[in-house]
């Protein structure tokens, strides 16, 4: 049986097959593989046993040992059909110089990968399979049945139930144990210099205890001790000829790792096929014809429990680096028993058998296909658009959008088409070319808009990783866009935060639902406002960028306003353009948390735009409006429940309910180029009755203004902010100020007349004041007024104002022995000159 198995190793595409002449002797013809007819099902056969190899013999059970019967590609290589019975066996093993001869003079039809090992590494391989033939004479006195083995179609399952690579084991973690084994064990043979396949085989699969454990043991050695010959591969140095100089050199090609891979499975049982055909792998360029192009990959099918597995190790022991000419070391699970409808994406066999496939995909599909590295799978990605990589803009745009299953972070590359594929980085931090293009993630899918900045082609990667962890964004995919015509565009701020719209993790930090749903915000009028839902109290900071806009400017842009379940940002916009808003985000009680990006948006201003002077006051507060710090307070039933306030008179009254009667304070500012010829407290009046407050504003010119609201939360601290208002005056009228205010102005005072603390000279004014507890109550100017307390409990008397000379004084005495206290002050007007 060892010359069968020894021609059965080193068929070809054009090989020749022994079959039984009339007389019942055995001659050799010529036969094409690709003419051997495919068989509807293959039925199940009693196979010689594991040690022989894929032998072409196939025998009927001991009761039809006289007959014989041919299996149509029973030979999983598809070199050799032989058809022979007991009595014409011993021709076929006389035959075995006549077509090993054959392996010679066939050498150059064998597939390019597979020609890279030398004729000693056949040798050697011959030794071994007859060595393995050997032991099967040593075991023929077994049970025929004993020794059998399941010979199937690659694509069927014992139970016509295709199993999955999850059927066979849950994730790799099952194999921790193994793999941290085979590593210890592949590193002490290495320094004891044992290159020997049998010694290492054994050791290493020592504790193995079935098949499977026994072809992981296998598949990570190889992927931990054989390094890619990359200057073999490029020609600048001897590629390696034997096994043992490959394992004592640590370094080879594809062929090598699937040379190895079938020496070792088959030292162990293990029924194990190198499979040809073309990869996208190193020098893979996107776009070529594979059609008249000899295959130039090497990879193994085992078979498992009646079924047969892919796998590549030399995929799974690292990457090539074409751009430094380097291997990078990156051990790859996902190449361990890939599942066909995965590995088709990079992998297309010469033999359509070996797809494994229900329905097998042409060449020209494969070509075609988008590429995508292991990590768009193990992530659990989608391809939802394009289908095909090569792209070409529609109206200066091209569209991407993949789909996942759980959280998930993105970010892009777009730069000039390189031919080959694997040129560039792995991984990314973040994106470098975010002016290209608008990349966006909603609940389920990413959504990337590319801009191609001017005609031609262009290289796009997308890098992905799951939303919560750490490590850089991994490559997941690739596509060639071809920009006819570039669309005319504004720049596009960058966005360091890899995505527009909402962020994947805004859910976990607490945003619940947003108003901007859009990838673009259209601003029509220069306004523009956000509508955050929250799941819990929060704080938020956001950020404001354009590409002519000073950071400070930006600040003046912006209000935002906290509230326990709702955060509102208010934007207004300076300039024409693109602008990034950031929005960032914590817990309202957890100020030792960082925040964090929740969202960014973007806004397209093609309209009216806001003056310099128009922007929200300098200083502007975190907190705008009466929100969650007001509540928390004690603040509550504001009159205006919006951080921006607007009056076309020049005046207001804002007032709220002080529940805890906190000790208050108000300021109103504005950013002015000079002083005011009055000073903006002297616009302000606080009144305070039982537990309402009113804060009432007289604004002295057109303009925005800020009104600043303090409280003292705790007895002798600080006044703290609580919230401030942006007042918007469009007014042409200059409002008069209030009277200057004293301390002795307290809770329960009311000024009803004159509320104006600018008063006409050498005139009579009607005063009306409430002043709790107050015994006598007066106005004193160039002479002391007294005013009377009505039936209402207010003072109120006429108070003749006198020239400018000096102020009129309001003043109270709270008991007989004190002097009379000053409450307020009020000016009068200068007298206009008879010239």
């Amino acid at each position: 049986m060892s010359a069968d198995v020894a021609i059965q190793k080193f068929a070809f595409p054009f090989t020749r097959a022994v079959k039984l002449s009339a007389e019942g002797k055995a001659t050799c013809t010529q036969v094409k593989s690709s003419e051997l007819c495919e068989p509807k099902e293959s039925p199940t056969v009693n196979k010689p046993s594991h040690a022989t190899g894929s032998s072409a013999l196939v025998h009927e059970d001991t009761q039809k040992q006289g007959s014989t019967k041919l299996l149509p590609e029973a030979d999983v290589a598809g070199g050799l059909v032989s058809i022979c019975d007991d009595a014409a066996q011993c021709a076929v093993v006389s035959s075995q110089s006549m077509c090993m001869s054959v392996k010679e003079e066939s050498e150059d039809q064998r597939p390019a990968a597979k020609r890279q090992l030398s004729s000693e590494s056949a040798a050697r391989t011959v030794t071994t399979v007859k060595k393995s033939a050997v032991r099967q004479d040593q075991e023929v006195d077994q049970p025929r049945q004993a020794r059998s083995r399941i010979q199937l179609a690659p694509s069927a399952a014992v139970d016509g139930k295709r199993k999955r690579r999850k059927d066979l084991f849950s994730s790799s973690e099952v194999f921790h144990r193994i793999d941290s084994r085979v590593i210890r064990t592949g590193l002490e043979l290495k320094e004891r210099h044992v290159y020997d396949v049998k010694t290492i085989v054994h050791s290493i699969t020592r504790e193995s205890r079935n098949e499977l454990d026994r072809l992981r043991a296998i598949w990570v050695w190889l992927c931990h001790n054989i390094e890619y010959d990359v200057s073999g591969y490029l020609g600048r140095s001897e590629k390696l000829s034997s096994l043992e100089e490959v394992i004592a050199a640590g370094r080879g090609v594809c062929c090598s790792y699937s040379s190895l891979c079938l020496e070792m499975c088959r030292e162990v049982g293990i029924e194990c096929q190198e499979v040809p055909g073309h990869s996208k792998g190193v020098g893979y360029r996107q776009g070529q014809s594979l059609r008249h192009v000899n295959s130039d990959h090497l990879w193994n099918a085992v078979l498992l429990g009646g079924q047969w597995f892919l796998l590549d190790a030399c995929w799974g022991a690292g990457r090539v680096d074409m751009e430094h000419e380097s291997f990078v070391r990156r051990f790859d699970d996902f190449y361990f028993l890939t599942d066909p409808e995965e590995f088709i994406e990079s992998h297309f066999p010469e033999e359509e058998k070996w797809q494994l496939l229900d329905t097998p995909i042409i060449l020209e599909d494969f070509e075609k296909r988008v590429f995508k590295t292991s990590a768009f799978f193990t992530l659990g990605l989608r391809l939802i658009n394009p289908h095909h990589f090569h792209i070409v803009t529609d109206d200066g745009e091209a569209n991407v959008s993949i789909g996942f299953s759980s959280p998930t972070t993105f970010t892009y590359e777009i730069t000039q088409h390189r031919d080959l594929l694997h040129c560039g980085a792995l991984e990314q931090k973040e994106s470098s070319s975010s002016s290209f293009g608008i990349l966006t993630v909603s609940h389920r899918s990413m959504n990337l808009q590319l801009l191609p900045p001017a005609t031609g082609s262009y290289d796009c990667k997308v890098f992905a990783r799951h939303e919560k962890a750490s490590t850089p964004l991994v490559w997941v995919c690739s596509f060639t866009v071809e920009c006819l015509a570039p669309r005319a565009m504004e720049v596009i701020p960058e966005n360091p935060y890899l995505s527009w719209g909402m962020q994947p993790v805004a859910a976990s930090l607490g945003v619940a639902d947003c108003s901007q749903s859009r990838e673009v915000a259209e601003v029509d009028k220069g306004v523009f406002d956000l509508v955050l839902k929250t799941s819990r109290p929060l704080m938020v900071l956001c950020e404001l960028v354009h590409p002519q806009m000073e950071a400070a400017l930006a600040k003046r842009c912006l209000a935002t306003q906290i509230q326990p379940d709702i955060l509102l940002c208010h934007v207004l916009c300076p300039f024409p353009g693109f602008y990034r808003l950031s929005v960032f985000v914590r817990d309202y009680e957890k100020s030792e948390l960082k925040f964090q990006n929740a969202a960014n948006f973007l806004l397209h201003c093609k309209g009216k735009v806001f003056h310099v002077d128009e922007l929200f006051p300098p200083n502007l507060g975190s907190a705008c409006g009466p929100g969650t710090r007001t509540a928390q307070a004690g603040l509550s039933k504001f009159s205006h429940n919006a951080s921006v306030v607007s009056t076309q008179q020049g005046k207001c009254n804002i007032t709220f309910h002080n529940q805890r009667d906190l000790e208050l304070h108000c300021t109103l500012s504005r950013d002015e180029s000079k002083a005011p010829a009055v000073p903006l407290s002297r616009h302000l009046l606080c009144t305070y009755t039982d537990t309402k407050v009113t804060v009432s504003i007289s604004l002295p010119e057109v303009g925005v203004y800020r009104l600043g609201l303090y409280a003292r939360v705790g007895p002798g601290g600080e006044f703290s902010p609580m919230c401030d208002f942006v007042l918007r005056n469009s007014c042409a009228l200059p409002g008069p100020p209030f009277p200057c205010l004293y301390s002795a102005w307290r809770k329960g005072c009311v000024l009803f007349e004159p509320r104006a603390g600018l008063l006409d000279p050498l005139s009579r004014v009607h005063f009306r004041v409430r002043v709790p507890g107050a015994l006598r109550v007066s106005v004193v100017g160039e002479t002391r007024t007294d005013l009377t307390l009505n039936k209402s409990r207010v003072w109120e008397g006429e108070v003749f104002t006198g020239d400018a000379l000096q102020q009129l004084k309001l003043a109270a005495c709270f008991r007989e022995s004190d002097d009379m206290a000053v409450l307020m002050t009020f000016d009068t007007k200068q007298l206009e000159s008879k010239d």
